[in-house]
């Protein structure tokens, strides 16, 4: 077993067509418990929104120690990314994988978005990067990064 202080190997490699399989299954894996306090969850919508929105060319697969244990996505939208589908396997959340991937994807000075369930724990994750929240409903969160050095006015309520 690995020491938890020890830092491992973390690398991002692009995605495959191929990756939905498992990546559909870690996700319905992932959200299940805040889907479900919600009353959200649904074993087959789970899946296939993903399957809809899953783009190869905007995912990179979260690779530890030479397993594949996650994903992550950055959409391009106008003068935005979206930051999505961002999944960490449970037997690797808590240990620093999500900060350091974080570290790695949000290196551009834009600003970036995402959102995340009510909730949700990830949402201190986010908030520890430096995202605030622009707005939210019953179900999500918005949250938003801005690395352009500009302000936006929060658009709370929108």
């Amino acid at each position: 077993m690995t020491d938890p202080s020890t830092p491992v190997q973390i690398e991002l490699r692009p995605a495959l067509a191929d990756d939905v399989l498992w990546i559909v299954e870690l996700r319905a894996l992932v959200l299940r418990a805040d889907l479900e306090r919600l009353g959200r969850y649904d074993d087959v919508r789970v899946r296939q929104r993903f399957r809809d929105a899953f783009e190869p060319t905007e995912t990179r697969i979260v690779v530890v120690e030479g397993t594949d244990v996650g994903s992550v996505a950055i959409r391009p939208e106008g003068g935005s990314r979206w930051l999505e589908h961002f999944y960490i396997a449970t037997s690797h959340q808590g240990r620093g994988v999500g900060s350091r991937i974080l570290a790695m994807v949000l290196d551009d000075p834009v600003l970036y978005r995402l959102n995340v369930l009510q909730g949700s724990p990830a949402r201190r994750l986010y908030a520890r990067h430096g995202f605030v929240v622009e707005s939210e409903d019953e179900v999500d969160v918005f949250m938003r990064l801005d690395r352009t050095g500009s302000r936006f006015e929060n658009s709370a309520g929108r």
